[in-house]
């Protein structure tokens, strides 16, 4: 009997562990960059969402959590509605890129300086 609790943990454990690496792992895809206009600002944990719109197209950009914005150094209001915004990083999925660093006007940020 034994034996199965401790199976029956793991099980438990891996189910709920790979939700959340899912989401929060690179995934490997493509490095691309898109520019746009910011229509759409959530910032805060575990990471910021702008939505862009790219002729016509919304994309969902997932920039760094508050600290790493900060770390980066983004201050308020620089990610905002109507600012216009060039972006590199990892093509997740279906209009969805990871931010690894993007530019406002001449101003370079550098999210994830290990991945550039």
């Amino acid at each position: 009997m034994h034996r199965h609790a401790y199976w029956a943990l793991a099980i438990v454990m891996l189910l709920f562990l790979a939700p959340a690496q899912a989401h929060h792992g690179w995934v490997g895809g493509e490095t691309i960059e898109i520019e746009g206009t910011i229509t759409q600002v959530r910032l805060g944990n575990p990471h910021g969402e702008v939505q862009l719109d790219v002729d016509g197209e919304t994309w969902t950009v997932e920039v760094g959590q508050p600290w790493r914005n900060e770390r980066a150094g983004l201050e308020e209001g620089d990610l905002a509605e109507g600012v216009e915004l060039r972006v590199s990083g990892e093509h997740a999925r279906e209009r969805v890129l990871k931010a690894e660093q993007l530019w406002i006007g001449d101003e370079h940020y550098a999210l994830y300086p290990g991945r550039i």
